[in-house]
């Protein structure tokens, strides 16, 4: 029988808090929690925010988080430094120290030797060559000018004021995406509690998989971004730059550092709908066999003046100026930030945002066998492209059949009426005029085809912005934390929908909305990335796939699973108790336990055949009696 992935774990950070236990989701849905509920919300903002000696009040930490004016911390978007251009020429009227002009037709000026450049440019010749500062006589010279501009967007979805990634652990100047994949993956992983070297014990080395990335790569100054910059910027492009600047480092980092993984690795690169992408490899994994434990991710920190510039110029975000005009304000007013990301409502563009999202997934079997405590499954992930395309960034044909056929599988699992009575969807809204026409184009014609009347839409980019290559994660949050506590998150940020969205079939979620945790068997989570990615996952409820595992494992077994589970439940309590005082027990092993030849054993069978192969004594055989699918061919 094919193994079911079952998500035994999850964790991260973004611009709601800590993902794990719920808290960021709860943050989506705060005014609906009950007071026990929200004080358990408030103490992990204030785990996160560093601010347990300095008690903060409830209502700031609240306003600290989600979608906010772009804080100092990054950069200051009201002085973002530039440089402007600029031809002097004799006409300039530039003098030395002395007032003395120059010859008919030059320039002349004096600068110190160490500033010179190795080689002069052309036309410029030396006078007074002997001294410490020399005299530089030229035709023209061309300048760059130090300046400052106000950037037209000021909104994005930031983690939570006070939280500093690279505060927890030795970041060594680690590009920020890298900080919050040491801090996410950490947070899934003691999430699940249980001792990551009893799951060691159980799974052979090569039976455990890592997919994290992001889409956009590291491009803060500690990246690409500093590396790119160093020389026009008069500085040393440092060793660390470029490797640390690569799109698969999240991954590397987990089996590096945090794990001491040896079994398959990578990432897939899909523009928006990364984390999808990477989630299918890793259900392929467990479906397989090849895999019966992995850690599927992504962690994307775009917060950079840079991409801010390179999204705007397409026209893609949501411009200051552009909300003021959408609520009749003045050109001069102030605005509501919070309400920047507008989904399927009267929208001009999305909000940039940053996120590091992880999630554990194990075969059915090991999670009955360890006690996991059974979070939910994910059946299938499918990716289709869009085929002949006018515009890369445009809308094509591929999301129809990646939703289509998602909607199909859950309807085979779950049947005709939960399908159309009892599914959910996670739509990608990024609060574009485009895609607003284009995604509810496509649910209403799917729901249609189906016959679902009244598909219910939630699109928690609203809250959180668009993280890029994280948003699905988000979405996984959210359905997650719907299972757990019974709230569809509204889209708040909208009044009403649009007039040119197409809603025939659908029930956009405004308002949060109370509905039990069991009225809901699957999700459908939606992305669309740019240059055709489009990814829609079929989600399963945790009371569904209990079903499921009792069908297949027996009711005897799941007693048993109960009853391990138990234990299992109080150590991840123990950890939420402890990341909400601030200690996150980050996992981060710097040259620990590096692996030589000395750890390595190989095992054969009687007739002196290796088949098998030991890494250290506290891990399960690696089985090397391969059998290729093409072995019947062998010559």
């Amino acid at each position: 029988m094919t193994p079911l992935p079952v998500i035994t774990g999850f964790g991260g950070v973004s611009p709601a808090g800590r993902s794990s236990f719920h808290r960021g989701y709860q943050r989506l849905v705060e005014s609906t929690l009950s007071q026990a509920q929200r004080q358990r919300l408030i103490a992990s903002l204030e785990g996160l925010s560093n601010s347990q000696s300095e008690k903060t009040p409830a209502d700031i930490l609240l306003r600290n988080t989600l979608i906010r004016p772009l804080e100092t911390n990054l950069f200051d978007p009201q002085q973002q430094r530039v440089h402007t251009h600029l031809t002097l020429s004799p006409d300039s009227h530039l003098f030395d120290d002395q007032g003395d002009r120059g010859e008919c037709g030059e320039l002349k000026f004096r600068v110190p030797r160490r500033q010179l450049p190795t080689v002069l440019p052309p036309g410029w010749r030396l006078i007074d060559e002997a001294s410490e500062h020399v005299t530089i006589a030229c035709e023209r010279a061309e300048i760059m000018l130090a300046s400052t501009i106000e950037m037209k967007v000021t909104s994005a979805g930031q983690l939570p004021s006070g939280f500093d990634p690279a505060a927890l652990y030795a970041s060594r100047n680690h590009p920020r995406a890298l900080q919050m994949t040491v801090y996410g993956a950490s947070d899934a992983i003691n999430s699940l509690g249980i001792d990551w070297t009893r799951i060691r014990s159980r799974v052979a080395p090569d039976a455990i998989s890592v997919y994290a990335g992001n889409c956009m790569g590291q491009l803060d100054s500690a990246g690409f971004g500093g590396m790119l910059q160093a020389r026009l910027l008069g500085n040393k492009v440092s060793s660390k730059q470029l490797p640390l600047g690569l799109i698969e480092m999240p991954a590397d980092f987990i089996n590096a550092y945090l794990l001491g993984n040896l079994g398959t690795t990578g990432t897939s690169v899909a523009a928006c709908a990364t984390f999808l992408y990477n989630l299918r490899q890793g259900i392929k994994d467990i479906q397989s066999g090849e895999s019966r434990v992995v850690i599927v991710g992504t962690s994307e920190a775009p917060l950079t003046p840079e991409v801010f510039e390179g999204f705007n110029v397409m026209g893609a975000l949501a411009e200051d100026s552009k909300l003021r005009a959408l609520d009749g304000l003045a050109p001069d007013a102030s605005f509501d930030s919070r309400r920047a990301c507008r989904p399927f409502g009267d929208n001009c563009g999305f909000t940039l945002a940053e996120s590091s999202q992880f999630v554990i997934l194990m075969d059915d079997a090991l999670a009955v066998e360890l006690g996991a405590t059974i979070l939910g499954s994910v059946s299938d992930v499918f990716i289709n492209a869009d085929g002949y395309k006018k515009s890369i960034a445009g809308p094509g044909a591929g999301n129809y059949l990646t939703v289509a056929k998602a909607a199909a599988a859950a309807r085979s699992i779950v049947g005709e009426r939960a399908l159309r009575e009892r599914s959910i969807v996670q739509a990608h809204g990024t609060g574009t005029p485009q895609n607003r026409v284009s995604e509810s184009a496509i649910l209403n014609r799917v729901a249609k085809e189906f016959g679902i009347q009244g598909w219910r839409i939630a699109a928690v980019k609203a809250f959180m912005g668009h993280s890029l290559a994280s948003s699905a994660g988000d979405q996984l949050m959210s359905a997650l934390g719907l299972w757990a506590h019974g709230t569809i998150p509204g889209i708040e940020t909208v009044t009403e929908v649009a007039s040119d969205v197409k809603r025939d079939c659908l029930d956009f979620v405004l308002k949060h909305r109370e509905s039990s945790a069991e009225s809901i068997d699957v999700a459908l989570l939606n992305s669309k990335g740019f240059g055709g990615n489009n990814a829609t996952a079929t989600v399963l409820a945790p009371h569904v796939t209990q079903k499921m595992l009792c069908a297949r494992h027996g009711q005897k077994a799941m007693i048993g699973h109960a009853k391990r589970n138990e234990a299992i439940v109080a150590i991840s309590a123990d950890y939420d108790a402890a990341a909400s005082r601030g200690d996150h027990r980050i996992l981060y092993h710097f040259d620990n336990g590096v692996l030589g030849e000395e750890a390595l054993s190989f095992g054969a069978t009687t007739t002196g055949r290796c088949n098998s192969m030991k890494v250290g004594e506290d891990r399960p055989s690696i089985n090397l009696d391969v059998k290729s699918p093409y072995a019947e061919l062998a010559v």
